[in-house]
């Protein structure tokens, strides 16, 4: 090859190089939009929160407040209806029903990805069909069966039904499908059984798929309203989201103290995809490596 054909090949692969890197400098602003975009109107509730009355609707928007006002915050925490029995009242529901359904979405995934069975596939087809019913269309027969059962008006009609998710079956499956059933054949060897295999050695490979889902389902449990609404009647048993319908006056809304309860209301939240996610990097770094 003459020396111009090595310059030209040479010049080739710089620009391709150059392509590829201008490729992904494009992609990474694209993102950072995206990503701007989506925690602006997080960023205008946190500074909503301490600002004047006067300033909520300033045009334009001020995002630094002119006068720090902590007394929203003092109000939701300290105030005549104070945010600490809801978040109180919220934590154990939702702790309650994400420790539950955790376990026992893993418990019955691995039923339906480990035990041999006849008609394991179509019941588990039948099961996740299910999920096809719109929520709304359950409420008037929990309704009935709760207070039947007596468990209307408390805690328990959220925490129950809560136990049990099918998304979270399905999630718990397919990551365990995913397992070397290798590892189970050898433990039967040795003579192990099910429990053991599942409590020593399926759920502690399933560690992302088990924060994956714990970080869903507390949250789910944590801002859902609408079966609070139904099945809660007493104020002392209300949740975080209930609690927000304090700041809608009779003649006006106070937008400065919801956005501070609504900014107390995501910590417990943040808190949990902190402690959860490095279990979610480590499951993807392993796929990876696998793959």
């Amino acid at each position: 090859m003459s020396l111009t054909g090595k310059a030209s090949t040479t010049t080739r692969l710089r620009i391709g190089r150059s392509g590829l890197s201008w490729s992904k400098v494009l992609w990474t602003a694209i993102m950072l939009f995206f990503a701007l975009a989506t925690i602006l109107p997080f960023l205008w509730m946190i500074s909503t929160s301490f600002k004047t009355p006067a300033e909520v609707f300033q045009y334009p928007v001020r995002w630094i407040p002119e006068h720090w006002v902590l007394e929203h915050h003092y109000k939701v925490w300290f105030g005549e209806k104070s945010f600490l029995g809801y978040y109180i009242n919220s934590l154990k529901i939702a702790v309650i029903s994400t420790a539950g359904a955790t376990f026992l979405s893993a418990l019955a995934a691995y039923g339906f990805s480990r035990v041999e069975f006849k008609g394991r596939d179509a019941l588990f087809v039948v099961y996740l069909s299910m999920m096809m019913i719109p929520p709304q269309v359950l409420f008037v027969p929990k309704f009935i069966m709760f207070n039947w059962v007596g468990i209307y008006n408390t805690h328990w009609a959220l925490i129950l039904p809560g136990l049990f998710t099918i998304f979270g079956v399905f999630l718990m499956r397919q990551f365990m499908i995913g397992i070397p059933k290798e590892i189970s054949e050898s433990a039967f060897i040795d003579g192990a059984g099910h429990l053991r295999i599942f409590m020593q050695l399926i759920l502690p490979l399933a560690k992302p798929a088990l924060a994956t889902l714990a970080i869903i389902d507390f949250s789910w449990h944590w801002n859902d309203y609408e079966n609070a609404l139904v099945f809660l009647l007493d104020q002392k048993l209300f949740t975080v989201p209930l609690g927000l319908q304090n700041f809608i006056l009779e003649f006006n809304i106070d937008y400065n103290g919801m956005m501070a309860a609504t900014s107390a209301g995501i910590i417990p939240i943040l808190i949990l995809f902190l402690i959860g996610q490095k279990f979610i990097i480590q499951g993807v770094s392993s796929t990876a490596v696998k793959g």
